[in-house]
């Protein structure tokens, strides 16, 4: 979303900024429970995995989902259509490069590795594809219309 490269970014930092913040709820949970640490625990990971999210939506991810995207639906079909095929492989590979860098962060590379890796993979693309498709996709398209309104040109001009 976005009408030049500035908004753009804004709204990539805003779906990260979300995503990342619910995922974080849910892997702290899974790892720890409920408990009175739940709020320390996250804001701890939070910045460093935001930073990787980023880079990992911007540099790598982005290009290849909205390129394979592109490749599957055509330029006329509805954008809703459009929007939810973005946001299907999107996910798929932020999961696989997040739920790698948990896995090493948390666990780092040794004995269990794969082990931790694929189960983090499977729990996080779980969570991560209906709460991209019901919840933060729908919100942050909401607020990002809000703050960049559509503008359409006056009659005449």
């Amino acid at each position: 979303m976005g009408s030049n490269k500035k908004e753009a970014l804004i709204f990539t930092s805003m779906m990260c900024f979300c995503m990342v913040v619910f995922m974080s709820f849910y892997n702290v949970i899974i790892a720890n429970g409920l408990n009175s640490r739940l709020l320390t625990d996250v804001a701890v990971g939070l910045l460093p995995a935001l930073a990787v999210a980023l880079f990992c939506d911007i540099v790598v991810v982005g290009r290849i989902a909205k390129g394979l995207a592109f490749k599957i639906v055509k330029p006329s079909a509805p954008q809703i259509r459009k929007v939810l095929t973005i946001s299907c492989f999107m996910v798929c590979g932020m999961v696989i490069l997040m739920s790698l860098y948990g896995t090493l962060a948390h666990f780092g590379f040794g004995d269990n590795f794969f082990r931790h890796y694929f189960s983090i993979l499977g729990l996080n693309f779980i969570c991560a594809l209906p709460l991209q498709l019901l919840v933060a996709g729908p919100l942050t398209r909401f607020l990002f219309s809000r703050m960049f309104p559509v503008r359409t040109a006056a009659p005449g001009v």
